[in-house]
């Protein structure tokens, strides 16, 4: 099980960033941390804007290097599950109960439901969803989340008039219901 990704961007047979923006399309939540001699503006920006969530240049300090490798676990470090009301979304093992009963979810979807519910209450925009959920490289239609959640709904038998897990605010997003 891996909890944090420490990435050189100048591997001598692959490009860092080609190797970040992998790992950003099957683990959107694996912190990255790029460790490079590239300290322009520009190649922070590009790096920061490719998946990594922090960013430093050699030379370094190992204790600043620890620092914050140990603040990037603490801000990411969902690893209970998390439960509301009849809800129990596994982020271990990617499974999903919803009044007892086993939900079978497409990887996507279960990533859709967690970037939610991660964040109860907070709205996410379509763009900000496609970013975290698809990946940075995914050139589709911003409406295609608009049809996943409409299928996670289904599943999670949430209707969209009275909903219990999935709100949308129209023109601006969607916000995963904090518990009551």
């Amino acid at each position: 099980l891996v909890d944090l990704i420490v990435l050189d961007l100048m591997l001598p047979e692959m490009d860092g960033l080609e190797i970040a923006k992998h790992i950003r399309r099957d683990y959107v939540d694996l912190p990255i941390l790029m460790l490079t001699a590239k300290s322009s503006e520009e190649d922070k920006i590009w790096g920061l804007e490719l998946g990594a969530d922090d960013y430093v240049v050699k030379p370094f300090s190992p204790r600043e290097v620890v620092a914050r490798v140990r603040a990037l676990l603490r801000r990411t470090g969902i690893k209970d599950d998390l439960i509301y009301g009849e809800l129990h979304i596994h982020p271990q093992n990617h499974s999903l109960e919803l009044a007892g009963e086993s939900v079978n979810l497409t990887k996507l979807e279960f990533n859709l439901l967690l970037a939610l519910a991660q964040h109860p209450g907070l709205v996410w925009s379509r763009d900000r969803l496609l970013e975290r959920v698809w990946g940075p490289d995914f050139s589709g239609m911003d409406r295609v989340v608009d049809a996943r959640i409409k299928a996670l709904r289904k599943k999670l038998r949430d209707d969209p008039e009275k909903p219990r897990f999935i709100e949308t605010l129209h023109g601006v997003g969607y916000r995963f219901m904090e518990a009551e």
